[in-house]
């Protein structure tokens, strides 16, 4: 085949021109409100049954080679990991090249040729099962797993192109949660129908070609979304193509440690989705209905905690959620181990019996909590990446994700296996990689401080004060800017990162960097000193020269242009700062809107001065949950910026 082709999934005269998409729609007001439009719904359920028929199929194969066929070459004990490998090996070999397809194609048009061809794999999957021909049906699992493959670079790099950045978090966490409940819904049904008397393997080959043929008719419906890069020429060398995908994600250190972090968390939840079984048979003494209820608790907490992402984020792509659900997990996991101690043991129990036990209610809650963090810890990675990554390469580095995905539930696998040779027992092992996860979390965010920095704005913002942002929509979501706001306390600049999506780069008087805590805050935040220029020449101009890059650089930038935190809570006149920064801007050739802001009810807090006093002096002085507020203007261009008309604006939103 030729380079410059991608062979049988070759655009032809009925692939739709990507020059006419779809216009956007009006945003939705919460994630629920995604499935009445178009742009999201068809999507939504056309993963869902994708998810669903993946797991019927494979859940029903599991249960029929090992409890109703007599296949010499496959024992029992062997049929679970067999059929587990052959799907997640399509991954290995596979993704480099589907994330190059999805950069080059329209992705409506791919997404309806993949379920076309799960049609075809659910008719010969159902001729397998009907036939009870076992290599026919583990061919079709390794299909399933190829279009699997080819389906996860489409399904993530879709979302950022339908939804804007407020609702990027909304649909990731719909995508999750969907995804989990599809996989529950097909293991149960699997499992359900292939046990029926005389009919259980003809039902499950039915409900195969229905689900795919649904899936097939909801992709119609999925609105055009271009090629992202159609000039891009094919590498069929998958090992190449991994590693240039890695280098490219690897250009951007936020996308790419954020990748290793989704990694963990896949190696994290498979330890414990493997254990299950053993762990509800050998250490609950529970029956298999037990293990299928473990099942479901965890896909219950995945499902409650992508969903409450969005709540807790407002709406915005929140990555301090991350260390958030990294706590969680490791609180949890290590509680787990230690409601596992001492379980009585006896005889066998049913459903009814395991839950009549109230010992078991931790086991559960454990569970359920744990898998909720992780939930909270995975979404805003995976919107992360989405958000950050360049359009043009969005795809292949989902598809690397997807490769690095593959190899750390493959390494789960082994490191378990020998803890188990080792003797360790299921409770350690969980133990164990409770406690990895904490090493694991606090080495990705000392990497990446921007997580660590997210959380003590998210902290703080949400439960130091009640805090409320209007106007938001006016920061810019990409290029750069220079954010205007006054100074009413030390907490100022960690308020103003809550309410912006992106990072900031905030201009400080250097005296600030000395507050204890604060100050290493401020550090880690990249913060630019700035001081007097009688006092300190260099430190002033080395403020500028900074400010200058980080604008070049397409950044944010925020300064607080009365020069220090008010001393009456009156705003005071704005220096001239800002106009220095814009004429080196305009020098750069970098065009630069300033976008005032108003930090409302601070004065008297904790964290602000007072009338004859300091700040931070009787932290109760105006009782708990302070509400404070931040209103944002629109933007205003740089040729029409002064200091007095950027005082005026921000007085008046202090009066809004």
């Amino acid at each position: 085949m030729s380079q410059t082709t991608t062979g049988a999934l070759a655009p032809d005269a009925a692939v739709p021109a990507p020059s006419t998409p779809v216009a956007p729609a009006p945003e939705a007001p919460n994630q629920f409100a995604l499935l009445r439009q178009r742009r999201f719904a068809p999507f939504f359920w056309t993963q869902f049954s994708g998810a669903a028929n993946d797991n019927l199929f494979k859940f029903a194969v599991t249960v029929m080679v090992t409890y109703q066929l007599s296949v010499g070459w496959l024992p029992p004990a062997m049929a679970g990991l067999v059929i587990g490998a052959l799907f997640i090996l399509p991954f290995l070999l596979f993704s480099a090249t589907s994330g190059q397809l999805t950069d080059k194609l329209e992705k409506s048009w791919l997404i309806r040729r993949l379920k076309d061809f799960e049609i075809a794999i659910a008719l010969l999957a159902a001729w397998g099962l009907m036939a009870q021909n076992v290599p026919v049906m583990l061919g079709c699992i390794f299909l399933l797993g190829f279009q699997s493959t080819v389906f996860g670079p489409v399904k993530f790099a879709y979302l950022p192109q339908a939804l804007n950045e407020r609702e990027l978090t909304g649909g990731n966490g719909m995508v999750e949660m969907g995804t989990f409940v599809a996989i529950l819904m097909g293991n149960v049904v699997g499992g359900l129908l292939v046990a029926l008397p005389g009919i259980g393997h003809a039902t499950v080959a039915v409900a195969c070609v229905v689900l795919a043929v649904l899936g097939r008719m909801t992709a119609q419906f999925i609105p055009h979304a271009p090629a992202t890069d159609p000039g891009l020429r094919i590498n069929w060398n998958p090992v190449s193509e991994t590693w240039r995908n890695l280098k490219l994600a690897h250009g951007n250190i936020v996308v790419f440690r954020s990748m290793l972090g989704i990694s963990w968390m896949w190696f994290f939840g498979a330890v414990f989705l493997a254990n299950f079984p053993a762990f509800a048979k050998e250490l609950l003494h529970g029956n298999e209905h037990v293990a299928s209820l473990l099942l479901v608790v965890f896909s219950i907490g995945i499902g409650v905690g992508s969903l409450l992402c969005e709540r807790l984020s407002h709406r915005h792509v929140e990555i301090g959620l991350v260390p958030l659900g990294a706590i969680g997990m490791t609180v949890f996991a290590v509680d787990l181990y230690f409601a596992s101690r001492g379980l009585a043991s006896g005889m066998e129990h049913t459903l009814g019996s395991f839950l009549a036990q109230p010992a078991h209610w931790r086991v559960m809650a454990d569970l359920l909590l744990l898998s909720l963090f992780a939930g909270l810890y995975s979404v805003p990675m995976y919107a992360l990446i989405q958000l950050r990554s360049a359009p043009t390469h969005r795809a292949r580095i989902i598809a690397a994700n997807n490769i690095l995905n593959a190899l750390f539930m493959i390494a789960s696998s082994v490191i378990a296996g020998l803890l188990l040779k080792a003797g360790f027992s299921i409770p350690q092992i969980f133990l164990v990689v409770g406690l990895a996860n904490a090493v694991v979390a606090f080495y990705i965010f000392m990497l990446v401080p921007e997580y660590l920095l997210r959380f003590v704005a998210w902290v703080a913002s949400r439960l130091v004060y009640r805090y409320r942002v209007t106007g938001d929509e006016h920061i810019p979501a990409d290029g750069p800017a220079v954010l205007v706001a006054n100074h009413v306390s030390f907490v100022d600049a960690v308020l103003l990162m809550a309410a912006s999506p992106r990072p900031v780069r905030f201009i400080m008087d250097h005296r600030i960097f000395k507050v204890p805590v604060l100050g290493w805050i401020f550090r880690l935040a990249k913060c630019i000193p700035i001081a007097p220029q009688k006092d300190d020449p260099a430190t002033y101009q080395r403020a500028f020269d900074t400010a200058a890059q980080v604008l070049r650089e397409g950044d944010l930038l925020g300064i607080f242009p009365e020069g220090g935190i008010t001393r009456d809570g009156a705003l005071q006149p704005f220096k001239g700062g800002v106009m220095k920064i814009l004429e080196r801007a305009e020098a750069d050739g970098v065009k630069v809107p300033v976008v005032p802001m108003a930090l409302t009810n601070l004065w008297g807090s904790y964290f602000s001065r007072i009338e004859n006093g300091g700040a931070m002096a009787r932290p109760f002085r105006r009782g708990i949950f302070n509400r404070v507020g931040l209103n944002v203007g629109e933007a205003v261009p740089a040729a029409q910026v002064t200091p007095q008309g950027l005082q005026a604006r921000v007085a008046d939103l202090l009066a809004a």
